[in-house]
């Protein structure tokens, strides 16, 4: 359940000042026509254009945009270097071989080209120089050095800067061992369809991982899928003059093992010898999967060669040539490291993540599972024809309702006409929290007419105190709270304050109902409404943890909320800090499903993300203040060891990571595979739809409203997420955050019935609280 499930919205401001001769004095100060009060004045002006011109965005708002570009950042560079991304599979066919040089193709399998001389040159006999491609693999190629050392042998690997930027420490040993390294382009593609700026690339790429990874650079070059020079045609030709014209040396092969068939041991072996002690260069695969057979064939190969007085070194070493390797410094080496680090940042993080969506996708299930079973329990409970709440029958004595107001004009006359129509009894005694629109004045005037109807003035000073105000000043033992912008139906009041017939419920959540769900952005509301109160409400209710009595409709005993100490304004979420409260005293809190309140919820982005903002970072609040409960003993101790953990990790962490399913999804569509995604992204919804369908008829609602539950998992949840990110940022940078009064319309009324016309307002500019 999330905090947009508490339904209503706040009518609280942010504290004033409450003495009344600061407007008056400030008044005074104003009219006063002394020079000194005129010079203080005239600096004053002169001052407030640099104010003004100084508002900057808070950097909390800019965090998570930032955050979430990241991640994006890193998923794209683990599929750059997991060849997901720019990656070219594609192989061209063998093509005539009529232009290639002839000495090129009857010569031996090291070209040189880098200049007009072109040669080929071969390795003397009784000298073997095995190369390995493809690599490092954090599997076998440390089984394979293990292998060379185990036998003194020297060889040349010829890597891909992808897996070369993903396990750096392996390039490194093969360098601090001896061996020789060579380029096998970054991306693995076939060069002979590549422009020469993508050859480039690959080439440039490539280098950046080795210089990142052992501080060197290398002449040596391999081209992917290439065999022996005879095999060279007039489309490999062209690269490799290319790639001698960039200062490289082409290396093929003359002897291939085919170990990636895997054929065996014995014919790996087979196939990899020489005859009549010719030297050559042999062809294995230290990557691109299972090498078990390559690895046990080098045991066999190496000591039976040596034995017959082969040599196994380094390409250069072989051909008494100057070292392949070049020593990188000064730019270019911060360049690689840099590289090497980002790669290795991303390579964590994003396993970090694939661990944390297996575990969001988990809780998810486990979530939904839960809901199912636990609210479909608690519904055949509570509709049992027998069922009863306490053994003394209903209950009948009459209540009070109270009504926290802040410029509620537009909404009031509706809220109090639907309390006087309660089929229950009661008195409505509402709390003016300072309004400076005439709110107080509308309810006096109804009043007159509407029996049970008070007012109780008071200077701003928040929610909290308004709520503590009105129960000072209730008159019965059982207390309802509802929002000024929320209407009752006749039979809430009853419905919601039945409960209290069994002595050990403290406190009672009622059923919120969005009433403008009329626009796409009210009918998303009106889904996570029904979902969370329908289901986690639920299921909240059979484990004894409930973590919010919603301010739209709610209800306590006035005994319990004297124990816990009344409305705290430790919180921002003052609902959820009382609840949580009642739990730890002990009491029980319940959900009373046919205590429906109708509420209006925001209209507009800006409107939605202030108040989720605030509710969020509330609940965070809450469950801070509460932490100590996890030690306590008693009703405290089982609340925190069990309600606060649930409430912690259904309601801000797996929330929290619950994006990655959407950025994984966004990843797989773009790169692949996509059929496979798309099945998943399906599966996740069609969860969602089974427990969405159950909530809404478990609440009688028509199911129309999930026609938009798609487009509500693509565009609403996203928003929420980014609400929540935020939030936490706040809690984490300590910052505070301050009230918000949304503006209200006045359109919510019963399903049914119109709504009624607004009462004249007084002419007064409606101002909001500042803090």
């Amino acid at each position: 359940m999330t905090r947009s499930q508490r339904g209503g919205t706040p009518s609280r401001a942010a504290k004033r000042p409450s003495h009344p001769s600061h407007s008056s004095n400030a008044s005074a100060g104003s009219a006063a026509g002394s020079p000194g009060n005129g010079s203080a004045k005239a600096k004053r002006s002169r001052k407030s254009p640099k104010k003004r011109s100084g508002r900057r965005l808070p950097l909390r708002y800019l965090l998570p945009c930032v955050l979430l570009l990241a991640l994006m950042a890193m998923l794209m560079l683990r599929g750059y270097v997991h060849s997901e991304i720019l990656a070219d599979h594609r192989v061209r066919p063998p093509v005539s071989n009529d232009q290639v040089p002839k000495d090129i193709l009857k010569g031996g399998p090291v070209i040189d080209t880098r200049s007009e001389n072109r040669r080929s040159l071969k390795v003397p006999d009784y000298e073997l120089v095995l190369t390995f491609d493809d690599g490092p693999d954090p599997r076998w190629t440390p089984k394979v050095l293990d292998m060379l050392r185990k036998h003194d042998a020297k060889a040349v690997f010829f890597i891909t800067g992808t897996m070369a930027s993903r396990y750096p420490d392996l390039v490194q040993r093969m360098v601090d061992e001896g061996h020789e390294i060579g380029l096998h382009t970054f991306n693995h593609p076939d060069l002979s369809l590549q422009s020469k700026d993508r050859i480039d690339w690959e080439l440039s790429q490539n280098q950046l991982a080795l210089a990142g990874a052992a501080g060197i650079r290398t002449s040596l070059f391999r081209p992917p899928y290439s065999s022996f020079s005879e095999r060279m045609d007039n489309r490999t030709w062209p690269v490799t003059q290319y790639i001698g014209s960039r200062g490289y040396i082409t290396v093929v092969s003359d002897t291939d093992s085919q170990d990636w068939q895997r054929p065996g041991v014995a014919e790996i072996i087979r196939r990899s010898t020489p005859e009549r002690g010719e030297g050559a260069i042999v062809l294995m695969h230290d990557s691109g999967g299972d090498r078990s057979q390559t690895v046990a064939a080098l045991d066999r190969y190496i000591p039976q060669l040596q034995v017959k007085g082969y040599k196994f070194d380094t390409l250069t070493g072989a051909l008494k040539a100057p070292s392949a390797h070049t020593p990188v410094a000064g730019l270019g080496l911060v360049k690689g490291k840099v590289w090497v680090t980002l790669v290795q940042v991303s390579e964590n993080t994003t396993s970090v993540l694939v661990v944390a969506l297996a575990v969001v996708g988990v809780l998810v299930l486990a979530r939904f599972g839960l809901m199912l079973v636990l609210s479909l329990v608690h519904a055949r409970r509570v509709r049992r024809r027998n069922f009863r709440w306490g053994p003394d029958g209903p209950v009948t004595e009459p209540v009070s309702v109270l009504v926290p107001a802040y410029n509620e004009a537009k909404c009031i006359e509706k809220t109090v006409r639907s309390l006087v129509a309660s089929d229950h009894p009661i008195e409505v005694l509402v709390i003016d929290d300072g309004s400076s629109d005439g709110t107080a004045g509308i309810v006096e005037e109804l009043g007159k007419d509407l029996p049970g109807v008070r007012v109780v003035r008071q200077l701003n000073a928040g929610k909290p105190a308004a709520l503590n105000r009105g129960i000072a000043n209730a008159r019965h033992e059982i207390i309802v709270m509802m929002d000024g912008d929320t209407v009752f139906e006749p039979s809430t009041v009853r419905e919601l304050v039945q409960p209290f017939a069994d002595p050990r419920v403290g406190a009672v959540a009622g059923n919120a109902k969005v009433g403008n769900r009329d626009t796409l952005i009210g009918a998303w509301q009106h889904i996570e409404y029904v979902m969370g109160f329908n289901l986690d409400r639920r299921m909240y209710d059979i484990l004894r943890c409930m973590p919010t009595i919603p301010g739209a409709v709610g209800a306590f005993r006035r005994t319990a909320l004297e124990r816990v100490g009344g409305m705290s304004e430790d919180t921002l979420a003052e609902d959820t800090d009382i609840t949580m409260a009642m739990h730890r005293d002990g009491w029980h809190v319940v959900y009373a499903e046919n205590a429906r309140a109708w509420t209006e919820a925001p209209e507009s982005v800006q409107q939605l993300w202030s108040q989720r903002y605030r509710w969020s970072y509330g609940t965070m609040q809450a469950i801070w203040k509460h932490r100590g409960s996890l030690f306590d003993r008693g009703p405290s101790g089982r609340f925190g060891r069990v309600g606060l953990p649930l409430v912690s990790l259904f309601m801000v962490v797996a929330p929290l990571l619950a994006p990655l399913i959407d950025v994984f999804l966004l990843y797989g569509l773009i790169f692949g595979p996509t059929e496979k995604t798309i099945g998943a992204w399906l599966g996740v919804l069609a969860v969602q739809v089974v427990c969405a369908a159950l909530a809404f008829h478990l609440d009688k609602e028509r199911m129309t409203h999930l026609i938009s539950l798609p487009l509500q998992q693509l565009l609403y949840r996203q928003l929420m997420y980014v609400v929540l990110l935020q939030s936490w940022i706040t809690a984490l940078t300590g910052g505070r955050l301050r009230w918000q009064k949304l503006r209200r319309t006045g359109a919510v009324g019963l399903p049914g019935g119109s709504p009624e016309g607004a009462v004249p307002q007084q002419k007064s500019a409606e101002r909001r609280p500042v803090g």
